[in-house]
Order: C-alpha cells, then sequence, then structure tokens
C-alpha cells in the first residue's frame, strides 16, 4: 500500500482538512506509486497562514547572522544526502540522475551563499543635510511569504525562493507543484533537522484551491511564483488589487544563435543538452535553433543523427540520457504542435513519435523531435511548448538572427556562437533577454547571479544572486537628530 504523507502547519504532520489526497506517481513507470499526499483547501492555507504569522514574531527577531547559520547547517545535510535525495527526485520527476544531482548541489550553493548573507543584509548611511543629524537605511523583513514552485527543478526552485526569504527573516508557506511533493517534503525534513523553528516553515500541498487561497490570503503580503505565463497574469491581477509584493517567474522560448563562424562541434554538444535536457521541460530551455544558412545544412544533419542517438529510459537507469515528460497533458501539448495545420511548410526532421519498446511503455516519453524549415512568427516560433522539441529556422545574417530572437513575447534566456568577439558583445547589447550566454546553451544562472527575463517572462524581479535579497525585505530609513534643537529638514537646510 502507498504511504500517506502530509502537511506541516503550526509545528506539526497534520491530514488535509478536506480529507482528499491525490495519487503521485513515477512519469516513468506509471505503474510505481509514490504516494498519496494532501489535496488541501483554504481552511489548510488558513492555519498554515497564522502558524507563519506566529513564527515570523519569532524568526523575525533572530539575528541574521544566526538565521544563516541555519541555512549553513541545511547546505550540510543537503550535501550529505544528495545522492539518496537526488534518487528521489529522479523516481518523482523523471530526469537523469546526473541532472537531479544538479538540481541538488543548487540547493547547497543557494544555502550556503545565503548563509554568508546573513553578515551582509547591508544598509547605507549617508551624511544628512543638516548639522547634528545621522541618516541611515536599514533591511527589515516584510512577514509570511508564499511561495509556489513549479515540478521542473523540485529542489532548486524552492530553495531559491525559501532560503533568501528565510534569511531576511520572514516566515515561508511551501505549496509546491502537486507532481513533486515528495521532493518538498525531503526539503521541509532537512530544514527542521538543521535547527530551523517549526512554525518557521509550512508545508500545504495540493493543486490550484491551495495555490489560490494562498495567493488571495489577506496575510500573506509576498507572492514568489514560478510557472506558466497565463497562471502569472492571474495571480499578478489578485496580488495588484491586494497590494501584495510578488516575483513571477514565467514562460520563455530561448533560442541559440549559430553563426558561420561558430565551433559546431562545440555548438551541437550546446543544442543537444539545451534542448532535450530535461526532455525539453525547463523554462530555459532551448525551443529555437537560429542558424546561418552557410552551415544550416550540414549543422542539421549532425543534429538529428546525435538526436536519434539519444537514449529514452527510466532516469535512474545509467544508460539513458531523456526521461520522460511529467504526465500525459504535458505528452499531448507536445503532440498538438506536431499536428499538420500547425507544421504547415515546416518538416520534421527527427522524432515527432512516441517510442516503442519495453524501456518507455508504461512513462510519458516522446521521442526528441527537431522540426526543420519553421518561419518566424509561426507557432513553433513563438510558443513555449515546453518539451522535446526544437524549432530550427534558417537566417542569412546576424542582423536577421537578433529580429528572429526579439520577436517573441518572452525573453528568458538566448545564446551565440561565434568566434566573432565584435558579435558577441553586439548579442549582450542586442538580444532582449535577461540572460546571454557566448559559447554556451540557454542554460540557467549561478546560484549567486541574479535569474529571470523581461517582457512576458517575469515582472521585473529576479531570482537568486544579491538581488533576491532586496524582493524579500524592506527598506527602513531611520533618523537620529543629536542637535538639541528643532530642525526642519528642507525648511532650515540652507540657513548658514
Amino acid at each position: 500500500m502507498a504511504k500517506t504523507f502530509k502537511n506541516f502547519i503550526g509545528g506539526k504532520w497534520i491530514a488535509p482538512s478536506t480529507g482528499r489526497y491525490f495519487v503521485n506517481r513515477n512519469p516513468a513507470d506509471t505503474h510505481d506509486v509514490i504516494g498519496r499526499f494532501p489535496d488541501s483547501g483554504p481552511a489548510d492555507i488558513a492555519a498554515a497562514v497564522r502558524a507563519a504569522q506566529a513564527g515570523f514574531e519569532q524568526w523575525s527577531r533572530t539575528p541574521a547572522p544566526l538565521r544563516g547559520e541555519v541555512l549553513r547547517r541545511v547546505g550540510d545535510l543537503l550535501a550529505a544526502r544528495r545522492d539518496e535525495i537526488a534518487d528521489a527526485m529522479t523516481r518523482e520527476m523523471g530526469k537523469v540522475l546526473a541532472e537531479t544531482r544538479g538540481d541538488v548541489q543548487e540547493g547547497i550553493d543557494t544555502a550556503y551563499y545565503a548563509a554568508t548573507e546573513g553578515r551582509r543584509l547591508f544598509g547605507r548611511t549617508v551624511p544628512s543635510e543638516l548639522r547634528r543629524k545621522w541618516a541611515m537605511s536599514i533591511r527589515r523583513p516584510i512577514g509570511v511569504c508564499g511561495l509556489i514552485t513549479p515540478f521542473n527543478f523540485p529542489m532548486a526552485i524552492p530553495t531559491w525562493k525559501a532560503f533568501p526569504a528565510l534569511l531576511c527573516g520572514n516566515s515561508v508557506i511551501l505549496k509546491p507543484s502537486e507532481d513533486v511533493p515528495h521532493t518538498a517534503h525531503l526539503l521541509v525534513e532537512i530544514l527542521l533537522d538543521a535547527g530551523l523553528p517549526e512554525q518557521v516553515i509550512q508545508l500545504v500541498h495540493g493543486a490550484d484551491t491551495a495555490g489560490r487561497a494562498l495567493v488571495e490570503h489577506p496575510g500573506v503580503p509576498v507572492i514568489s511564483f514560478t510557472g506558466s505565463t497565463a497562471t502569472g497574469s492571474a495571480i499578478g491581477q489578485v496580488c495588484g488589487r491586494m497590494h501584495k509584493r510578488l516575483s513571477l517567474e514565467m514562460g520563455g522560448k530561448n533560442a541559440m544563435i549559430v553563426m558561420e563562424d561558430a565551433d559546431l562541434a562545440l555548438a551541437l554538444d550546446g543544442v543537444l543538452w539545451g534542448a532535450f535536457g530535461t526532455t525539453g521541460q525547463r523554462c530555459t530551455a532551448t525551443s529555437r535553433l537560429i542558424i546561418h544558412r552557410k552551415v544550416h545544412d550540414r549543422f542539421v544533419a549532425r543534429l538529428v543523427d546525435a538526436a536519434n542517438k539519444l537514449v529514452l529510459g527510466d532516469g535512474r537507469d545509467p544508460r539513458t540520457q531523456v526521461g520522460p515528460l511529467i504526465h500525459a497533458a504535458a505528452r499531448e501539448k507536445v503532440e498538438q504542435y506536431l499536428d499538420p495545420v500547425v507544421l504547415r511548410d515546416a518538416e520534421v526532421a527527427c522524432g515527432g513519435t512516441r517510442p516503442r519498446g519495453a524501456r518507455t511503455a508504461n512513462g510519458f516519453f516522446y521521442r526528441p523531435t527537431v522540426i526543420v524549415d519553421v518561419k518566424p512568427g509561426s507557432r513553433l516560433a513563438t510558443e513555449e511548448i515546453f518539451g522535446p522539441v526544437l524549432s530550427v529556422i534558417r537566417v542569412s545574417s546576424y542582423e536577421q538572427a537578433a529580429k528572429v530572437n526579439n520577436e517573441v513575447k518572452y525573453g528568458l534566456s538566448s545564446s551565440i556562437y561565434t568566434s566573432n568577439v565584435n558579435l558577441a558583445f553586439r548579442a549582450m547589447e542586442d538580444l532582449q533577454n535577461g540572460i546571454t550566454y557566448v559559447n554556451a546553451p540557454t542554460i540557467g544562472a549561478e546560484a549567486h547571479l541574479p535569474f529571470g527575463g523581461v517582457k512576458q517572462t517575469g515582472n521585473g524581479h529576479r531570482e537568486g544572486g544579491w538581488e533576491v535579497f532586496d524582493f524579500y525585505s524592506e527598506t527602513k530609513v531611520c533618523y537620529v537628530d543629536y542637535s538639541g534643537s528643532l530642525q526642519r529638514a528642507q525648511i532650515d537646510t540652507y540657513d548658514v
């Protein structure tokens, strides 16, 4: 019988008030049931908010360096259990072990980075314009932070959000994707083992009902969401009406530009990883290959040959290079883009079907797919597919490549392969994305650098790096007037 898991609310593991549960299955083998998890409702969120508010009162008064020490211990525990957690993540989410180990490593890096920031929550001290007056700013925590996280990075993204929020002195309610609840359960266990006060972290499982209740609760002044642009837009409307602080990290339609002077062997390695790593289920996935006509034919031939050789299967099998999609609906969405009406004049060069064979019979697998002759402006060129599908667009110049890169509604990651340093620097300036790589694919960011995009990819805030600590804290300005007399700011400023 499958294990039944609970929410963590108010320092206790408790059943959902709804009495409902959902089943979590291995996407590589749907016969493999990981467990039953709470399908929570508004009452569970309300209980979590009450507990988190109590936790905030305690945690916000804990010195930031001591909060950092707790996160350092979290990093130590993640490092000690990395392989065990990675195996559980692969079983739950599907991507290969090398990727889930990297996912845990991002959590480790984020923990250690956040720990150091406990001694660096800098304010500023500036000269006052008046005599015998001190002027400075400090950083203060905000309150309860509601974190809504996706399935594709089950450890990395919750830690990107939770660790900075906690370091700044906030309490956290984590509502993970219903596709990867077990990883979130493991993370909360580690936070508690590291000594985080029980009221400071709340874990509420569930789907849209729980997520909506968290966003709409008036006791949650901060929301951080990673997911689809449509859902992010709806959340934005609620948070705007309720005057909540909101960070959105949403979709991407990332392009890798390959110029005629590129190292084609390096570019081939890059596009295979960028397009088919995580089975294309990354907001930073290389969804478009924009390639110069002079190298198009020979590069595409090598790409198709390599893509056809990628091995599909359970990510825990060392032979596997590409795992499954997360669920049936994700695979069905991919298949919609292979409909002849969507393809029009484009041609499927490889893939485009479900695989056959015992290794993939019981999972949500789809063959790595390369589509050539894709026209700029078409659905294949502009819409986020979130699967192992690469659209190839032929161009005749750098200027045309940059134009094609920029003509989508998203702006997360971009890359260019070239040996021309002038083009590399032009690309860093011209490409309308939050991230640009030179001679590397459209992968994500390092833990100590900001991560996020422009246009409909986000709302201007960043995950990671130094900027995220500004999001999870408020600036408070303090003045000390020791003149012994009334000084009326600008009225008396220039009375010399």
